[in-house]
């Protein structure tokens, strides 16, 4: 089926009644916009009407998209039919006034049949209608958020999502693609055709062939099943990601009936706790990260380039692994996954049949599951960077044998249409003893239980929530209650249970483990126990990226301040991840680069010195309160503490070139050395020894106060295509180039040319200001604004404009979008720029 893109032409506004509207009340002005398009982010956000700190105080809404479709009377003898990838959320959708279809979660792909409800040879109206109302523990976004197909076949016809690879057998010399193909015939006669097979490796060269001969009664569909051998195969890999694509063409008498093609990888995956998790035979060791769905300032619209940037940045930081917390990724980001070599923890659910919000997914559930399940298979199946399917997280049931029970139901639905990946769940041992949770808070204020938990119980605030975790997670009990729902499982996936890794593995020896989401402070302790133990295959960050809402859990929170969960409006962001919203590495990042054995050099930062004599209590989401800066406003001599990481045995200090201080790595921290020293402007070195020698050094530079902005595009040629986008990092830096953090102020952003300004913002996590606006202030000297081309080509001339400095401007050249093959269930662009994940054929 030919698959094209549906995302522009249309309009939204926010839905009101049918009596609203004859009451000439709440007549919303529509807005035009592109596709994918998150609706939420207009609403704006308040202390009062919004669901508080979950969504980061934005506004709950419900949304009517439309838009007009010429359809052409020759379609007649078509099949019509609409994808979705995702929209958030109870999805309506309406052709012609008429209700054609539904889904009920915010992340699925599903199809809509168009045929019943065409006016042929007219122009037809889709109506698509969703809603958001406390529903999420996180900013969800609202709205049409992913990508929308238009998909037109003949009768005869490939089903979306009907072309599936797999790699059953695979060496050095040979390996064998089993390539299975659902054919539907809507038509009112028997239909035979030839099914013709090809695969062409990465190169277009043709590698196997197969044909096979296919009748189809009237009205039933049929399977078919092809083995390709490709000699010497190019294997997928982390490291070296290669991909082969499959093309199946369904052939009559009358020429080319079909066709549909899907790019898929070789690879193998297997685990075993005594060698771990294998890929091709070799251990891996998941260096994972948990990502929100959002992208930062774009909200949740998961726009192509945004998906594959933030994936090329997670890997650039070190990660090869990234677990979708906590609903089914994006098949943008799968795409990306697959051709930059990352590793994926795909997830299904954040709830299961009990709630975590008034009016989450729990109460459609126990009828969408399976639709759900069904959907998210059929996204993964091709793609080789998906190797865990999850079932939940933190599922408030498992821990319950009738919970257990229906964690089985899940697992079989999943391997009974795909055996061929691993199965996890996010257990988290803590919510398996809740309704002991009085009698276990009462033992930790009495600290008879010597279970670890503290005296002070949970009244100590967060600064000892890591340690009060592990102490019930290591209860008896999580154990014995969680036993069989982990039983389902190929591997336990545990949120903070660190503290059960070596003891279930003297209860369950054959039982493998992962740290499926695990406190970003303590890498270091996890990583060891990653590497020193097979049957731990990986440690996965609460967060890799940082995301809009749970506002302030990983805020540093000074005397006075309120506990960090439900941080007070206009907070923001979580302010927990390695990367900030923007995409910046923040210094955690690079401690956990230099554990992960990835970074020789040392890494230097700075605790903010304001705050010295108010140090911020400790938080297990959340690094001390230090910037990679030299640059503070404090009078000279003013003590300030320094930290640097390396994996080196000392840590020598330079100021101004003396040397300050010289003090042993890992005294209070793995990998970590601190010293207190006199602010000097100037430069401030971490220099590293090991043995006596040095192995590496890193410096700040003080910056100047503010003399021009820096514009720096990501890249200077960008595709037209409303899909991709430019990223323009805004900077304010002094005459030697080094950006001043101190200095902040407002900039305003204009363009010229065929683009818009999709977003302009900061990571500054506590902010009124809105992605939308034009004007933004910098935070620690800097900003991004984000570029969506129209569609057509040109240039793209950028104006920035900040207070006390001179304009800046920087061009973007669009050019003709470059198209990729299409795909069945797999990676590319379809010739219109959509990714498709469905069949494709000619008319």
């Amino acid at each position: 089926m030919i698959r094209e893109s549906l995302n522009d032409g249309w309009r939204v506004a926010a839905r009101t009644s049918v009596f609203e509207q004859l009451g000439g009340a709440g007549n919303a002005q529509a807005v035009p916009v592109t596709l994918p398009h998150d609706a939420m982010l207009a609403g704006g956000r308040s202390a009062e009407g919004s669901d508080g700190s979950h969504t980061g105080y934005h506004r709950p809404g419900a949304w009517q998209y439309q838009k007009d479709l010429e359809v052409p009377a020759a379609w007649v003898r078509k099949r019509v039919t609409l994808e979705f990838e995702g929209v958030y959320r109870d999805a309506m959708v309406f052709i012609n006034g008429a209700f054609a279809g539904q889904w009920a979660g915010g992340y699925s792909t599903f199809h809509i049949a168009a045929d019943p409800y065409l006016r042929y040879g007219q122009t037809n109206t889709i109506r698509v209608e969703a809603q958001a109302h406390q529903d999420s523990r996180w900013y969800s976004g609202g709205g049409i958020h992913r990508p929308v197909h238009l998909l037109i076949g003949g009768l005869l016809h490939v089903t979306p999502a009907g072309l599936r690879v797999t790699t059953p057998q695979i060496d050095d010399e040979l390996a064998v693609a089993a390539v299975c193909t659902e054919v539907a015939n809507e038509d009112i006669t028997t239909r035979t055709v030839e099914v013709m097979l090809e695969v062409h490796d990465g190169a277009g060269a043709v590698v196997a062939c197969d044909r096979a001969p296919l009748t189809v009664l009237a009205g039933e569909r049929a399977v078919v099943r092809q083995r390709a051998y490709i000699r010497n195969p190019a294997l997928w890999s982390v490291e070296e990601p290669h991909l082969y694509t499959a093309t199946v063409r369904l052939v009559d008498a009358d020429g080319q009936a079909d066709e549909a093609r899907t790019t898929f990888g070789i690879r193998s995956v297997s685990v075993d706790p005594i060698r771990g998790l294998r890929i091709n035979g070799a251990t891996v060791k998941l260096r994972g990260a948990c990502v929100h769905h959002d992208n930062g300032p774009l909200g949740a619209a998961a726009i192509g380039r945004a998906e594959e940037r933030r994936v090329r940045l997670l890997k650039e930081a070190g990660f090869n692994a990234i677990r979708s917390a906590h609903n089914p990724i994006s098949t943008a980001m799968l795409e990306a996954c697959d051709r930059l070599g990352m590793l994926v923890m795909d997830e299904t659910f954040d709830m299961w049949a009990q709630s975590k919000s008034n009016d989450d997914y729990s109460r459609r559930f126990p009828q969408w599951w399976e639709r759900d399940i069904d959907a998210l298979v059929a996204k993964d199946f091709n793609h080789p960077s998906v190797i865990f399917y999850s079932i939940g997280n933190e599922i408030l049931e498992a821990g319950t044998p009738h919970g257990a029970r229906l964690g089985r139901l899940l697992a079989e639905r999943v391997r009974a249409q795909d055996p061929t990946r691993l199965l996890t769940n996010a257990l988290n041992g803590m919510l398996a003893v809740l309704d002991k949770m009085p009698e276990l808070m009462a033992q930790g204020r009495d600290d008879s239980t010597g279970d670890g938990v503290s005296g002070g119980g949970f009244n100590d605030a967060l600064g000892s929530m890591a340690e009060v975790v592990a102490g019930l997670t290591a209860l008896p009990e999580v154990g014995e209650r969680l036993a069989e729902s982990a039983a389902v499982l190929d591997v336990v996936g545990l949120n903070y249970g660190d503290s059960r890794y070596l003891s279930d593995q003297d209860t369950f020896p054959n039982r493998v483990v992962v740290g499926s989401e695990t406190f970003p402070t303590l890498i270091d302790r996890y990583w060891k126990l990653v590497t020193e133990h097979g049957h731990i295959i990986g440690d996965f960050t609460w967060t890799g990226w940082d995301y809009l809402g749970e506002s302030g859990i990983g805020r540093p929170v000074y005397p006075g301040e309120g506990p960090s969960f439900g941080a007070p409006y206009p907070w923001l962001t979580a302010s927990t991840g390695d990367l900030d919203i923007t995409g910046r590495r923040r210094p955690v990042s690079y401690y956990r680069e230099i554990v992960f054995g990835l970074r020789g050099t040392p890494y230097l930062a700075v605790q903010r010195p304001e705050h010295r004599e108010h140090p911020f209590e400790a938080n297990a989401w959340s690094w001390t309160d230090s910037m990679a800066s030299w640059t503070w406003d404090i009078p000279v001599g003013t003590p300030v503490c320094v930290e640097a990481y390396a994996d080196a045995d000392e840590i020598e200090f330079l100021l101004n070139r003396d040397v300050a201080a010289r003090v042993p790595v890992g005294g209070g921290k793995a990998f970590v050395a601190t010293a207190e020293l006199p602010y000097r402007p100037g430069t401030l070195e971490a220099v590293a020894y090991r043995d006596g020698a040095e192995t590496g050094r890193c410096r700040l530079v003080t910056a100047a106060a503010p003399s021009r902005l820096r514009l720096t595009p990501d890249r200077e040629q960008v595709s037209a295509d409303q899909q991709d986008l430019a990223y323009l990092d805004i900077a304010l830096i002094d005459e030697h180039g080094t950006i001043n953090p101190i200095s902040d102020r407002v900039i305003t952003v204009t363009l010229d040319g065929p683009a818009t300004l999709q977003a302009l913002g900061t990571a500054r996590p506590s902010t009124e200001e809105s992605f939308l606006a034009t004007s933004c202030t910098t935070y620690e000297g800097q900003a991004l604004a984000v570029l969506r081309p129209t569609g057509a080509e040109g240039v793209v001339t950028v104006t920035v404009h900040a207070d006390g400095l001179q304009p800046a401007a920087v061009s973007v050249n669009l050019c003709t979008p470059i198209s990729r093959a299409l795909s069945t269930g797999g990676s590319g662009w379809s010739r219109s720029g959509a990714r498709p994940t469905g069949p494709s054929s000619p008319l």
